[in-house]
């Protein structure tokens, strides 16, 4: 089952976020809940999940940004996609950005971008597969 995530997902949520770049899994406090309502409130944030033996196995962010270009037409961006390591290779994360992809259609984005620091060809080709291409836009990025 893939679904939009629920306020009694972020647990779960957390746990996954740890495979991502050895991501510590952050302590359940007053910020982080607040930050949580925030994202779940948000019409353009929308957090993915695969969900497998009622477990998350899967997950992607897709983003809504409005834009005065291409007219007045909404882009999506995709960020953190993740899959548990025990789950890689079944079609979980091909599912959750299918889903991403359906979601920036309904809000009539003209492109989603993706963004990702693997350089493992088996990677790059995954996302190739999914829709994406790695020749029309080059990326960069500043770390603040």
């Amino acid at each position: 089952m893939v679904r939009e995530a629920l306020e009694s997902d972020l647990n779960q949520l957390l746990q996954l976020y740890a495979q991502l770049h050895n991501n510590p899994v952050s302590n359940m406090d007053v910020t982080l809940l607040a930050l949580w309502s925030n994202i779940l409130n948000d019409k353009n944030h929308h957090i993915i999940l695969a969900i497998e033996k009622n477990m998350i196995v899967s997950s992607c962010v897709l983003i809504v940004i409005p834009n005065l270009t291409h007219n007045q037409r909404p882009y999506a961006l995709v960020e953190n996609v993740i899959t548990d390591s025990n789950y890689r290779n079944k079609g979980f994360a091909t599912a959750c950005l299918s889903f991403a992809k359906d979601i920036a259609k309904k809000n009539y984005c003209y492109k989603i971008m993706l963004l990702t620091g693997s350089k493992q060809e088996s990677t790059l080709g995954f996302y190739e597969r999914s829709g994406y291409n790695r020749n029309d836009k080059t990326a960069f990025i500043q770390w603040l």
